[in-house]
């Protein structure tokens, strides 16, 4: 059973906790597709943070490179080939672009995954979080409570599994 999800979400709304909640009911393979891009940033002069200006700078990076060669998919391309020759089950792959959701989705008969907070704020100082919920995902997640969450992480890994 390999399956590959693309999740998405605004900052701050628990995708990385969903991710290692999967992982005590699968084996898992996390990647983001904006890895690539951070370590250009790095390069010049990017210190980590996660300011509205740091972000929009990513995600206008990200465009660049993406326009530029592609960067950011090749890297997804690249990460797709590990995890099949991997042992884990599950690889979820962080974007926020619809436009390269759909790639990945049409490419690697992926699941996209949408994962909101209540009185989550939305970022749209950028056009990479802006776009964060136009896209039509197979699933939407609610995180509330950490219990609740565990639940719907379970559930979910179960629903994946069954899904030839």
């Amino acid at each position: 059973m390999k399956k590959i999800v693309v999740i998405n979400g605004t900052g701050g709304c628990g995708k990385d906790t969903f991710v290692e909640l999967c992982s005590k009911y699968a084996s898992v393979y996390n990647f983001s597709s904006i890895d690539k891009v951070k370590e250009v940033a790095r390069v010049i002069g990017w210190t980590g943070k996660k300011t509205e200006k740091d972000r929009k700078f990513l995600s206008d990076l990200k465009k660049l490179t993406t326009e530029y060669n592609d960067m950011a998919f090749n890297s997804i391309k690249d990460a797709v080939n590990i995890f099949n020759n991997s042992n884990n089950d599950i690889m979820f792959i962080h974007i926020r672009e619809p436009e390269e959701i759909k790639r990945v989705v049409d490419e690697f008969s992926a699941y996209s995954l949408l994962i909101k907070r209540e009185n989550q704020n939305k970022i749209t100082s950028n056009y990479s979080d802006a776009s964060v919920e136009d896209y039509n995902y197979d699933y939407i997640i609610i995180n509330t409570t950490l219990d609740e969450y565990e639940k719907k992480a379970k559930e979910f890994i179960k629903e994946l599994k069954h899904d030839k």
